[in-house]
């Protein structure tokens, strides 16, 4: 059994890694964040200790390793510009790291991660469930050995409500903007597909982020909004199209245990690494700037 501490527990997606934790029947110990509406750990973890800062759990950390009880793993769902930051901690206290999309906003920080990985010993891995989704899987196999050149869009409307605009999502500077904070699967599944990217041109507003990446087998069209407006439809309900060669790509289930599939190949050693998060990382830069 693994020991686990999880950075960012009232986030969106950290009820997700808690599952995880959960399913590939490993211990959660320590949590961190500023917000302590975090009661759902009850039904999962309720011994877990609790702390609002981060100097205290840093300290947590380093008791528990100096009395030979270290943790394993740390899991990072906190806001995008802490991550840098937080899997810095980890590693400092000689734990693997398990981070949210995206890693970094900030190439030249995976590359001082790459060092510090060196220097400690330990593993940074990436969650990129998208690549663990049988569509996804099976495209993958499909184009593994072909040299035709595809034509594909992407359509990803996830309206947001005006909090969003006062939240750390909403600042270019904390978030990345909407392509790095909705899109980097997206692109990430384009890269590990259809190769590297050669060209682009974009258009980012605050809400939007549209454009035209030519990658090595592909040209891709796409589209990222947050704005209800561009739905195809009133319901709030977010709406994803993709097209390879006017093929629509049917994978809008298939979802829920993804990340528990991440867990378990993370913890067997085939987690994705900074080499693998590194291509979509230049891209979303790239197109922030």
């Amino acid at each position: 059994m693994k020991k686990f501490a999880l950075i960012g527990a009232s986030g969106y997606i950290a009820p997700r890694h808690v599952e995880a934790i959960k399913y590939t029947n490993n211990e959660l110990v320590a949590l961190l964040d500023p917000y302590d509406g975090i009661g759902y750990i009850d039904q999962y973890y309720p011994n877990s200790s609790y702390f609002k800062e981060p100097e205290r759990f840093d300290r947590h950390l380093d008791r528990l390793r100096r009395k030979g009880q270290g943790i394993d793993y740390v899991s990072i769902c906190s806001p995008n510009y802490l991550h840098d930051s937080h899997i810095r901690l980890a590693l400092r206290n000689q734990c693997n790291v398990i981070c949210e999309k995206p890693l970094v906003l900030i190439y030249e920080h995976l590359e001082a991660l790459k060092s510090i990985e060196k220097e400690t010993g330990k593993v940074i891995n990436t969650i990129l469930q998208l690549r663990y989704h049988p569509t996804i899987k099976a495209l993958k196999e499909k184009y593994l050995n072909t040299n035709k050149f595809h034509k594909i869009s992407i359509d990803y409307i996830t309206p947001r409500g005006l909090w969003y605009d006062y939240s750390w999502k909403g600042d270019l500077e904390k978030s990345g903007g909407v392509a790095s904070n909705i899109g980097v699967h997206f692109f990430d599944m384009l890269l590990w597909i259809f190769g590297d990217l050669k060209d682009f041109e974009f258009i980012n507003t605050n809400k939007t982020s549209r454009g035209t990446l030519i990658l090595e087998n592909a040209e891709v069209k796409y589209n990222l909004s947050i704005q209800k407006e561009d739905l195809p439809w009133d319901k709030w309900e977010p709406f994803r199209s993709v097209k390879i060669n006017n093929n629509e790509l049917e994978f809008s289930t298939g979802f829920t245990e993804l990340h528990n599939i991440s867990y378990q190949e993370i913890l067997r050693g085939n987690g994705f690494t900074l080499k693998d998060i590194e291509p979509a990382i230049k891209l979303i830069e790239k197109i922030r700037l």
